[in-house]
């Protein structure tokens, strides 16, 4: 991941709804700021720079394209393993900011959902595809191969650190067994085709581990 190309594409998106740099730049100080908080593992610009690369191999099957991407920058804007509430506070920050920027129209009420459906992970705009795919993109971790997976749970881990394994491991458990019982894991069809089966298959060999622990 390119820190600079990273900004560069921030901007790009940014200075079509705002002429002012120095707001513009404000916006990425936070952002840079807060997803390089030293507790955060997983929950960082990699994990954005991730889902915002896979925004862009899908671009002409989003029906917004910039809503989409303003949800990518904001949606974990706010993160602390200890609140229930991140979601929610994630979506008033990116309404806050959003509402400066009026050079040209924003659904930003939009936004804001797409950012709060991440919450519980299903699907609350079914107008167009866009929640489907947000929620896909964001997920998509869960069907990658095993090391990938496996580094994935070990930050996740570390981002909950506050907590001991007797707390933590039936916790983590009951999220994973939650996600299993679903129907799908994916909304869209592309992604339902190449993760739901590694994703199951993952799941299953977490939650083994943590009942072994």
């Amino acid at each position: 991941m390119d820190i600079k190309n990273l900004q560069k594409s921030w901007s790009e998106l940014a200075e079509s709804y705002s002429e002012d740099k120095n707001l513009i730049n404000f916006y990425w100080d936070k952002i840079s700021t807060n997803y390089s908080e030293k507790k955060r593992y997983y929950h960082n610009l990699i994990h954005i720079n991730s889902m915002l690369e896979m925004a862009s191999e899908n671009k002409n099957s989003i029906y917004k394209y910039d809503e989409m991407k303003f949800a990518i920058w904001f949606h974990d804007i706010i993160y602390k393993a200890t609140s229930k509430k991140n979601e929610e506070k994630s979506a008033d920050f990116a309404k806050l900011a959003l509402e400066n920027f009026s050079k040209k129209e924003l659904n930003i009420n939009k936004i804001s959902q797409l950012i709060i459906s991440t919450k519980n992970h299903k699907i609350i705009l079914d107008k167009d595809n866009d929640n489907a795919f947000l929620l896909d993109f964001d997920l998509s971790i869960l069907g990658a191969n095993w090391n990938k997976y496996e580094y994935y749970i070990q930050n996740i881990r570390k981002e909950y650190k506050i907590y001991p394994d007797f707390v933590y491991n039936p916790a983590r458990k009951k999220v994973l067994e939650s996600f299993v019982k679903r129907e799908q894991l994916y909304f869209s069809d592309k992604y339902q085709e190449l993760f739901e089966e590694k994703a199951r298959q993952n799941l299953a060999r977490e939650i083994k581990l943590l009942t072994q622990k």
